[in-house]
């Protein structure tokens, strides 16, 4: 099993890239999310891959993150979400965000997603809502309930989630010790 590929990126597209290695051309299957974060096409790429393999077919997805691979796996696991819903949930929401929602068991913020219905957004939180960590990103000293509690807040009142994300984080990596929720939530908006 292949665990990542390391090349020159030789093409790119929102749907999939092909990384040069030993002048052979691997095209992997990438989220709608990554393609802006991969570099420029004739630069180096370090992609972590999943390789899907059956009877008809071989396709590999590659992933900027080793997470964002993990979750994939997991998810391409569930009964009913085969790869490409996979590669659409992942490509749509920022990993910390799908964490969230799970965690909230917010079935309604996973229907809005491109191809999930009411009852994969279900089927999703029942059997992923005991695997999902921590949220990335976030300080370790931080209670994650009081920060998921305070970006839902934020991203409640209209802000984007990433704005919402970073604002507490600032807040936290501001603060010696760490403030309760309406505090958290009063500081954030300062910074928003």
């Amino acid at each position: 099993m292949f665990e990542y590929i390391r090349g020159k990126l030789s093409a790119a597209t929102t749907e999939k890239a092909t990384v040069e290695v030993g002048g052979l051309g691997y095209r992997l299957y990438i989220p709608f999310n990554n393609y802006a974060r991969l570099p420029q096409v004739g630069k180096e790429v370090l992609l972590f891959v999943y390789a899907h393999i059956r009877e008809d077919s071989h396709r590999y997805f590659g992933f900027v993150t080793e997470q964002e691979r993990d979750l994939f796996e997991q998810l391409n696991g569930i009964s009913g979400i085969g790869p490409k819903t996979a590669l659409a949930i992942i490509g749509h929401m920022e990993l910390a965000e799908l964490h969230l929602a799970i965690a909230q068991k917010n079935a309604a913020r996973l229907s809005k997603i491109p191809g999930i219905g009411k009852k994969t957004a279900e089927r999703l939180v029942m059997e992923l809502k005991d695997r999902v960590q921590k949220l990335p990103s976030m300080p370790s000293n931080s209670s994650g309930g009081a920060v998921e509690d305070a970006i839902a807040a934020l991203v409640n009142l209209g802000y984007p989630w990433p704005r919402s994300q970073k604002a507490i984080k600032q807040v936290l990596e501001g603060c010696e010790k760490e403030p309760s929720l309406s505090e958290l939530i009063t500081l954030a908006l300062r910074k928003v």
